[in-house]
């Protein structure tokens, strides 16, 4: 009864529907008027040409009997007045009864019904027992990507779609949404947001102020995830109540910047766990290039752990017969000062002095080189727009305005002889084209660029790409690391921080002998137990009940660590 009249009341709230019930009502009305003079007709001409009495009742059988082609036979008109009235009412009929009736029925009442009901599947509220849901006010990449993970968690979650056709056609494929408006405080109290973990703003600036001073009417204690477009929005967002402000386009550029090879080896921080610090380390160019994993000899030297060994995009087990190439890149972890001291032994090592080729002025770009800039790297940038030139005149050394598939334009930026390119344009289809082209320029090349859908990952590393990071991704490492209340980690695409109880089948064995990272591919960084977190654990320690190993690879991996171990 509840979906019933939730329909109904769909139904007949709609002003265009209630529009169309009438103009059904009044074509029936005129139906009415015509069968009754018809009726009226039939018993004149009865009466007064043919000279037979029948009752009101027989009048209206014959009237319906002949509009709608039966025909039974039983009363008929011998004269040719009866019978030329005969064919007018069944002309009549036809088109009335038969033709327009059904369509006037489908297009005012039967369609809109039909559609009311397809509108209504999706819900307007929550039930009261939610709690600890994320609230999602947008439907994106970043959100899609978002949305698959904490299914996975077991977080639950609900996406807010103020068109209700829009959030049904979500409702049939399995994703959680519910309508409303989102400046409207009402649907915020039937979302139970006083209950929320996690209310994430992701529309524009000026819609996301919105949202969040709408949530603050009403719940006043939820930690709120703005997403900011713009750096100017970052205080007017903050000042209107969001306890997080995200501006994820300038992050990105700033992580992109971070992966590039300039001025001399070394490594790029990429995050923090616990006292453990998690760091890239490019092998070109250094003493590492033609080893094996086990010849590198970093825990002896240094106590680092190389955990992993990105090779064009997917995270490997480092395997301790691993031969190492120019190409690969170390996924290492250790303390601070550990990972200190590697980096001083690598910065020895010049990679190229030349200028950072960055292609691509907008806001990610932007962000990149007032990122190089104060790591004092020197940045040529191509960029087809004249507006985006002149405001980075001053950021970056030199600046090229054109087509960066321009062979000659390229040359003259110094492609030639640049360490890395950084590609930041918000075009899938151009980075990929340009990291094959820069490829073929230069195959010593460093290439790192943005991408958008997580559908052309393969497409740019099989171009040539060594390093590729989304907004998607970024925008996911980021909640996720608000959710789980644990500083930013931002390993790649793809790969994260795993958190999983150590399964029944490995307890009382030795991380050595669980076998995990030959099976799975995983890296185990710590072990949590009784409250202590182990740090770099080394193959004798001992997995115990109720313990929680904490590892790194990708979502592929995990599902694996759970075929395997259970």
């Amino acid at each position: 009864m509840k979906t019933i009249s939730t329909q109904l009341s769909y139904f007949l709230h709609d002003v265009e529907m209630r529009q169309n019930l009438r103009l059904l009502f009044k074509y029936v009305l005129a139906l009415i008027l015509v069968i009754a003079l018809f009726t009226v007709l039939f018993h004149v001409i009865m009466v007064q040409v043919e000279g037979h009495e029948h009752s009101w009742i027989t009048g209206l059988y014959w009237t319906m009997t002949v509009m709608s082609t039966l025909g039974f036979g039983d009363i008929t008109f011998e004269s040719d007045i009866g019978r030329l009235f005969s064919v007018i009412v069944l002309v009549t009929g036809i088109m009335m009864l038969l033709i327009v009736l059904p369509f006037a029925f489908i297009r005012f009442f039967y369609a809109p019904w039909l559609e009311a009901q397809i509108q209504s599947r999706a819900p307007r509220e929550l039930p009261q027992r939610t709690t600890g849901h994320v609230i999602l006010t947008s439907r994106d990449a970043m959100t899609d990507v978002l949305t698959s993970r904490l299914a996975r968690e077991g977080i639950p979650y609900v996406i807010v779609e103020e068109s209700a056709a829009v959030a049904s056609e979500w409702f049939g494929e399995g994703v959680s949404v519910a309508v409303g408006e989102i400046d409207n405080k009402e649907t915020y109290v039937r979302l139970r947001i006083e209950s929320a973990r996690l209310l994430v703003a992701g529309r524009s600036d000026m819609v996301n102020t919105n949202i969040t001073l709408t949530a603050r009417e009403v719940a006043e204690q939820i930690p709120i995830a703005a997403i900011a477009s713009e750096d100017d929005a970052i205080d007017v967002l903050q000042l209107s109540g969001a306890t997080h402000v995200l501006p994820l386009k300038r992050w990105l550029g700033e992580q992109l910047s971070s992966r590039i090879n300039a001025q001399s080896s070394g490594l790029y921080p990429i995050g923090i766990y616990e006292d453990l610090r998690i760091a890239d380390l490019p092998v070109h160019n250094t003493p590492l290039a033609n080893t094996t994993i086990r010849e590198t000899n970093l825990r002896n030297l240094t106590g680092v752990s190389i955990v992993g060994v990105w090779e064009r995009g997917r995270l490997e087990a480092a395997l301790p017969d691993k031969k190492l190439s120019g190409h690969h890149v170390l996924v290492v972890v250790g303390t601070e000062d550990q990972l200190s001291e590697l980096d001083d032994m690598l910065t020895i090592y010049d990679v190229n002095p030349n200028a950072v080729l960055l292609i691509g002025g907008g806001t990610v770009g932007a962000a990149a080189a007032r990122a190089l800039k104060a790591k004092g790297v020197c940045v040529h940038l191509v960029e087809r727009d004249a507006r985006r030139c002149h405001l980075l005149r001053n950021t970056c050394d030199r600046v090229f305005h054109g087509d960066a598939s321009d062979y000659d334009l390229l040359q003259e930026a110094g492609i030639s002889e640049a360490p890395s390119v950084l590609l930041t344009t918000n075009e899938d289809a151009i980075n990929v084209y340009l990291a094959s082209y820069c490829r073929r320029l230069n195959p010593e090349l460093r290439i790192v660029s943005r991408i958008t859908h997580e559908r052309n990952l393969d497409a740019i590393y099989r171009a040539g790409a060594d390093f590729v990071l989304s907004y998607a991704t970024l925008g996911l490492d980021v909640i996720m690391s608000i959710l789980s209340g644990r500083d930013l980690i931002v390993l790649g695409e793809g790969v994260d921080l795993i958190g999983r109880p150590t399964p029944r089948s490995l307890q009382g064995k030795t991380l050595a002998e669980s076998g995990i990272g030959a099976r799975t591919g995983l890296n185990v960084i710590a072990i949590k137990s009784g409250g202590v977190t182990q740090t770099a654990p080394r193959g004798d320690t001992a997995l115990v009940p109720d313990s929680e190993l904490v590892m790194i690879g990708t979502s592929d991996q995990s599902a694996a660590f759970s075929e395997y171990f259970g």
